[in-house]
């Protein structure tokens, strides 16, 4: 005999099945009516009515098999002599409700492969979709990387944040490591805002240089300070697309690079010491405190060179408010976002082009910046009143 428990899952089981087959039927009802109803107004008449305005005459109805968020519905589809079929409803040669293929966006985006997409629809609703429908769903996004291009930029927006990561993409039948460039900027408002995405052959003045050019043309205005790392080629763009812009090296860039030439057993230490090195309160105080470090120099000095070089590109955010300090001398905010990107370019692999691997790194750039609007990320109006301050 079945214990209770089995027999109430048995019965859980056929009461999610009748209701999934209930919303179905509910669905294809509607669907029908609203065809109907579309289909009488290209006619001009309703069943067997003889009117003077007449502009059709029905021919029938054919099968049309549609995937719908509770599963896989058979529509009857009427149809007109001369003016087929009606299209408003469900679309001309619709095979899914746009609810699906939303739902198929947002799985590719967040991890979904292509190659896996068809047995997740196959689990969820009854029915496998093929790559290929999963490409066509997926290059909608074309759209939002057009629209992001072409966006006009209004406002001034005091603080750029330019950052590169690098994915591998099919280029002339090989397999490249290209580059993904990323800007965003702080606004007059305060918050941050996703400005444009591209994608270079390689991280090169030439490739930096496009994409300012580019924020330039869409209306780029009144930038005060550039954060980046010390990246020869993207500071050669921004002296020309940028020029009257300060620039600030990103400070944890720098630690990196110093302990790059420190070994293992000293980097804790060293890591401590750099770090305190952006803590005083005025650039006098922090190179003071530079000087400090001098001891490095018989055992580490690969590094006090690398340190000594660089300090001085990192102390241009002492020039503007210290309330801003720990959100400018750094590119930390862009981390967040290229982890995303890392995370689901890896799990595509190589892509099998340029254009593909630009929409999906732009989807979720949009994706993970769109909670931006939430939160002021700065209060821009400090800015203004020490502007204010020196001019007088």
């Amino acid at each position: 005999m079945r214990d209770v428990g089995e027999l109430t899952t048995m019965t859980q089981e056929a009461m999610q099945q009748d209701l999934r087959a209930l919303f179905r039927g509910a669905i294809r009802v509607s669907l029908e009516l609203f065809l109907e109803a579309e289909l009488e107004a290209l006619v001009g008449a309703d069943w067997y009515a003889r009117v003077g305005g007449r502009r059709d005459h029905r021919n029938g109805t054919y099968r049309r098999r549609l995937l719908t968020s509770v599963g896989q519905i058979d529509v009857a589809v009427p149809r007109s002599r001369a003016s087929g079929s009606p299209s408003a409803v469900v679309g001309c040669y619709q095979r899914r409700t746009a609810e699906v293929d939303a739902w198929l966006t947002s799985a590719y985006v967040n991890g979904v492969s292509q190659r896996n997409a068809g047995e997740l629809t196959e689990a969820l609703l009854g029915e496998r979709v093929s790559k290929s429908s999963v490409s066509r769903v997926a290059a909608q996004l074309d759209a939002h990387v057009d629209a992001l291009q072409r966006a006009p930029i209004t406002g001034a927006y005091p603080y750029l944040y330019p950052d590169a990561t690098f994915v591998d993409a099919r280029w002339a039948r090989t397999v490249e490591n290209v580059s993904a460039l990323v800007a965003y900027g702080v606004g007059a408002d305060g918050h941050r805002q996703l400005l444009g995405v591209s994608l270079g052959v390689e991280e090169s003045e030439a490739s930096w240089a496009a994409l300012l050019q580019q924020l330039v043309d869409r209306g780029l205005t009144g930038v005060q300070l550039v954060i980046a790392d010390d990246h020869a080629g993207l500071a050669a763009a921004v002296r020309k697309w940028l020029p009257e812009a300060k620039r600030q090296r990103c400070t944890v860039h720098l630690q990196r690079n110093v302990l790059t030439n420190v070994p293992h057993r000293s980097r804790k230490r060293v890591a401590r010491e750099v770090a305190e090195l952006f803590r005083p309160a005025t650039a006098a105080d922090a190179q003071q405190q530079l000087a400090l470090t001098a001891r490095w120099q018989p055992q580490l000095p690969e590094a006090m060179a690398c340190l000594t070089k660089g300090f001085a590109a990192t102390r241009t955010f002492y020039d503007f408010p210290a309330p801003h300090w720990k959100k400018i001398r750094t590119t930390n905010g862009l981390e967040r976002l290229h982890g995303e990107i890392n995370r689901r370019t890896k799990a595509v692999g190589a892509f099998p082009d340029r254009a593909s691997a630009l929409r999906l790194i732009t989807a979720v750039a949009l994706k993970v910046t769109v909670k931006w609007s939430d939160r002021r990320y700065v209060d821009v109006a400090l800015l203004e009143r020490q502007g204010t301050k020196r001019a007088a």
